[in-house]
C-alpha cells in the first residue's frame, strides 16, 4: 500500500530555468552556448549537486572549463536567484495528498548556493514531512543509496513509497530501491499514473 509520495524538485514542484536564467543578462547566442557548455552542460554541474566542492572551487572548475567567458561565468553565479521559479501547483498539490493521509518527502539534486539564492523559491519545502538535498549529504541521484537514506532517515518501507521525477534513470533507480516510480512529464499525466496507483489500492 502506498502511504507516502516523494518528490523530485527540479521540472516537477519548480522550474529549472536555467536558460531563461542565461538570457536575462543579455548575452550573445555564443556566449550563452559557451556558458552552457562551461556550466550546466558540463560534468562540473553534478559536482555542484553533489556537495563535495565549496562555491569558489566550482567557480574555479567553471572557469577552467572556458577561460575566455571568466567574466561572465563570475557575473552569471554570483547571485543565481530566479535560475529555480517554483510551480503555483506545487503547494496545492502537496496540500492535497497530506489531507488525504500521505506522507510527503523530497530528494532532489540540488546546489548549496541555489538553496541559499533561490529559498523563496522552495517555499514548499516547509509543507514536506522530510526531505533530502543531495549537497546535504554527499550524494546524487540515481545513486541507490541516496533512496536508501530517505527510507532509513524517515522510517519509511521503500515499498509503500512512489518516487515522482522528470528524469527516468532516477525513476529507475527509486524502482531499484524498492519503490513505486512515476516519471513526470506533465501535471495532468503524473497526476493521473498516481491516482491510478492509488486507486488500484482502495
Amino acid at each position: 500500500m502506498i502511504r507516502n509520495i516523494v518528490f523530485d524538485i527540479g521540472n516537477v514542484l519548480a522550474g529549472f530555468q536555467w536558460q531563461e536564467f542565461f538570457h536575462s543578462f543579455g548575452y550573445s547566442d555564443e556566449v550563452f552556448h559557451k556558458l552552457a557548455d562551461a556550466t550546466v552542460r558540463s560534468s562540473v554541474w553534478n559536482e555542484m549537486d553533489r556537495g563535495k566542492m565549496s562555491d569558489e572551487e566550482l567557480l574555479s572548475a567553471f572557469i577552467a572549463n572556458d577561460p575566455s567567458i571568466e567574466e561572465q561565468i563570475r557575473e552569471v553565479f554570483t547571485d543565481v536567484k530566479g535560475m529555480v521559479v517554483r510551480y503555483e501547483y506545487a503547494i496545492p498539490w502537496i496540500r492535497e495528498l497530506k489531507e488525504k493521509g500521505f506522507g510527503i518527502y523530497v530528494i532532489s539534486n540540488f546546489a548549496r548556493k541555489a538553496h541559499a539564492q533561490c529559498s523563496d523559491a522552495l517555499d514548499f519545502l516547509s509543507e514536506v514531512d522530510g526531505a533530502i538535498l543531495s549537497y546535504q549529504v554527499e550524494l546524487i541521484k540515481p545513486a541507490i543509496e541516496i533512496y536508501q537514506l530517505l527510507c532509513s532517515r524517515y522510517g519509511l518501507e521503500p515499498q509503500e513509497c512512489v518516487f515522482i521525477d522528470d528524469v527516468e534513470e532516477n525513476v529507475e533507480a527509486a524502482r531499484r530501491a524498492g519503490m513505486q516510480g512515476i516519471r513526470f512529464s506533465t501535471l495532468a499525466q503524473t497526476q493521473k499514473e498516481l491516482g491510478g496507483l492509488l486507486g488500484a489500492q482502495a
